[in-house]
């Protein structure tokens, strides 16, 4: 099991969108993750509130995390449904799962809640490897 990272290392790479929007990883495995967003005034909507596109980006690294662990190599989001059911605010956390994986594609899903457990928002995806194994 790989270690909680330092901010922006989320699966041994480092990447700059993941740093800028200040996600953390807590717990990265193969085929499940656990990340951490604390909300900053820029990731707010004019409500206040976390910005969907600040949801979308939180769920989108959790299930790419996931699916990329299980892989062992780098992937790509070919699709992502998402339902968002309560506002964001303060601290959020994702958790990401892989529900399936083939050759060619994985099948994941990933929710956010806040720090009381309120479920904010929920996602699935079909992820697609690309690259070679073990490039990072």
């Amino acid at each position: 099991m790989d270690q909680p990272s330092e901010q922006g290392t989320v699966f041994g790479a480092h990447i700059p969108f993941v740093t800028y929007c200040g996600i953390e990883a807590l717990d990265v495995q193969e085929g499940r993750t656990r990340l951490r967003l604390a909300l900053r005034p820029e990731h707010a909507n004019n409500l206040g509130i976390a910005h969907g596109g600040v949801i979308c980006t939180l769920l989108d690294v959790a299930l790419g995390t996931a699916a990329r662990l299980s892989a062992a190599r780098p992937v790509v989001t070919l699709d992502m449904q998402t339902r968002f059911l309560a506002p964001g605010r303060d601290v959020l956390l994702a958790e990401g799962r892989v529900t399936r994986a083939g050759r060619s594609v994985i099948f994941c899903e990933a929710e956010i809640r806040d720090v009381q457990g309120e479920l904010v928002a929920s996602a699935t995806g079909l992820l697609k490897p690309v690259g070679e194994s073990g490039q990072r």
